[in-house]
């Protein structure tokens, strides 16, 4: 009865999780083909912004952000690593890091893993403290 108990629990566990693996699978943004225009925006550590607008066939934001010069391109296993921007390099002694916003909310993802759309706003703000 107990072994029953538990073979049914790892059934409902199983479908529980691929029932949500479908939901983020329908409803995950899908990359859009052609020209897109974006615009970032680098809020550096003294509050000095500069904005800069792209226009590129790109789908992700991460290529964008090295192949314009804007990031340095250190990629890791789990994508693009964002330690300097515009000139300006984290320093990790003060907890310093790039924070990354998907128009005004900040990113759950690495830049990577969104996907850019036409007139899109992105923006990397120097961030002090985890």
């Amino acid at each position: 009865m107990k072994n029953k108990k538990v073979i049914i629990s790892v059934i409902a566990l199983v479908l529980v999780a691929a029932a949500m693996l479908a939901v983020w699978l329908i409803t995950k943004p899908k990359p859009e083909d052609g020209t897109k225009t974006i615009t970032v925006t680098v809020v550096h550590r003294d509050k000095s912004e500069v904005v800069k607008t792209y226009t590129t066939e790109e789908q992700y934001l991460g290529p964008v952000l090295v192949a314009n010069g804007l990031v340095e391109d250190n990629r890791g296993e789990f994508g693009l690593y964002i330690q300097t921007v515009d000139g300006e390099t984290a320093d990790a002694s003060e907890q310093g890091w790039w924070n990354l916003y998907i128009g005004e909310e900040a990113s759950l993802t690495g830049a990577d893993e969104i996907v850019i759309t036409d007139g899109g706003t992105y923006k990397l703000v120097y961030t002090i403290g985890w």
